[in-house]
Formats: C-alpha cells, structure tokens, sequence
C-alpha cells in the first residue's frame, strides 16, 4: 500500500513486467504480455486554468487483446489508496469519473474514429471500505436505469478492491494478494505467487538507486506540505486584509452616501462606485478619515 514501494515495484526493470502481470492476472484471470508501464503518469489540463491529474502506474497493452471475442486495446490505471478521511471518501467516485475522462481525452489521435477508444479500467486497492458494505471488490460501470439488463459497454470500469472485505465472490488467491498488499512481509507471502513477489520487492528494496528515489521522493513530499502550509499562512492573511480593505470600502461609501445625499448630488453616487480617483477626490472634499 506504500505508493512508493508499489510504484518502483512496477517500474523497477527486473520486476515491473512481471509483477504487473501477476497483479493483472489476478484480477481478470487471463494471460497479460507486451505490457507498457508509466510510474506517476500526469496528464496536464487543457490550458493552466484547468486541473490535471498525476495517475500513479498507467499500465497499457501493446496492441488489442481479445476480450468476449472482439479485440480492444486496453489501459489500466492502477492506484493504491489508504486515505480513508470522510471528504476523501465522499469524492471518490467523481475522483474515478476524472480520471476516466483524463485518460479517455488522450486516447484518440485527431480524425479517428470512437471505435478506436480504449477500455479503461481505473483499479482502486483499498484499505478502508469506500462504501460501507464490507466486499471485498466493487465494480462499477455504467447502465440505463430504465432498462437495467440493456447492454451498455461503454469500455469504461472501475474497480475498487478493499483489502479487509469479507462479501463478494473472489478467488483465494486474490484475498491473499490484498492481506499481503496491506501487509508486505515474508510471514503473508503464503503462495507460490507471493513467494515471488516478495522476492521482487527484495530486490527493489536493495537496490541503492531505489534507495536514492525514495529520499528525493520523501523530501518532495515533505517539500510540498511544508510548501503547502506555508500557502495556506499567506492565503490566510491575504484574505484577511482583502476583507479590511472591503470592509474600509463599504464604510467610505456609507460616508459618501450621507454627504451626497444631504447635497441633492445623487448623480454623482453611480461614479462614485465606479471611479476610484472620484471617491479619493469626494474624500478629501467631505474630509471623511
């Protein structure tokens, strides 16, 4: 559940392929080759007004695969999460619903056509229950609500797995790959699968330039929140004087206002609100502090 430790599991090269494939396996039961794998893919907004996303592995098929008899390329975006605060929660779904769109609007090339869209599958590993009903997988695609049989596929599907979910059908394999992906140890890798596994993540864990990533990792990190909180100190107090000087403001109309009015000038109380320099000039003429 570590994001580091899984990201460099996935990318590191004598353990990325085979570890994704085992991790893929796992959960479509079916043979995975010619895998292409992103570690911490961002896909910039359109423009700087509009967010982006940094998708933690991106894990792509080279070419279609057969799936029910009709070949589809295929892209996985696979995040483990152990944020279990109440707002996180909450926004979950619409937190999938972005990144399915993210990576929806890269997957056409200008002029193709729709049938060329990918199957995106966005993974959620768990270690809180998102929804409260204790299974150990969620799946998530679209219906009409109308016609709840009718055939949708619109090729987009999340997948939530929660590591401690007792209801649901799953294989055993797949329950003892997510004890052991909340707890990593020797003790828990209980399958010939595990076994290997933990094998990879001892070579990742020895590998000294690993090693040097998770440093410049931990004090980026560290950078951001310290980067953040300090922000968080200076919004506060610009907010704070944005709110005196409109305060100021609304106190130096109020004035004007009186003045005017006891003047007959009420022509005059429109440009007052528009024009800067004619407040400054009523000011000193009313001599209002």
């Amino acid at each position: 559940m570590d994001d580091f430790l899984f990201n460099a599991m996935l990318t590191h090269p004598d353990t990325g392929e085979a570890f994704s494939e085992r991790l893929l396996k796992l959960l479509f039961n079916r043979e995975f080759k010619k895998l292409k794998i992103s570690m911490q893919k961002t896909y910039n907004g359109l423009n700087t007004d509009l967010r982006g996303a940094r998708l933690d592995v991106c894990i792509e098929e080279d070419g279609c695969v057969s799936i029910d008899g009709e070949e589809v390329p295929c892209a996985y975006d696979v995040e483990p999460d152990h944020n279990d605060g109440k707002k996180h929660v909450a926004v979950l779904p619409k937190r999938s619903r972005f990144y399915h769109a993210i990576i929806d609007s890269r997957s056409l090339k200008s002029g193709e056509d729709f049938g060329k869209l990918k199957r995106v599958y966005v993974i959620f590993i768990c270690d809180y229950d998102p929804f409260g009903y204790d299974r150990v997988i969620y799946t998530i695609r679209n219906r009409c609500l109308e016609e709840p049989e009718m055939p949708y596929d619109d090729g987009a599907e999340t997948i939530i797995l929660y590591t401690r979910g007792k209801k649901g059908k799953v294989t055993e394999e797949l329950r003892q790959f997510l004890t052991y992906m909340e707890n990593t140890t020797q003790n828990n890798a209980v399958n010939e699968d595990l076994k290997d596994i933990q094998k990879m993540v001892n070579i990742v864990k020895r590998d000294g330039e690993v090693s040097l990533r998770y440093m410049k990792w931990f004090e980026h990190d560290q950078l951001m929140i310290d980067q953040g909180r300090q922000e968080e100190r200076e919004n506060t107090e610009k907010e704070r004087k944005r709110a005196d000087k409109a305060e100021q403001q609304v106190k130096e109309m109020e004035a004007i206002t009186k003045y005017l009015i006891a003047d007959k000038r009420f022509a005059d109380l429109e440009r007052a609100v528009d024009d800067l320099d004619f407040r400054k000039k009523l000011l000193k003429e009313y001599k209002i502090e």
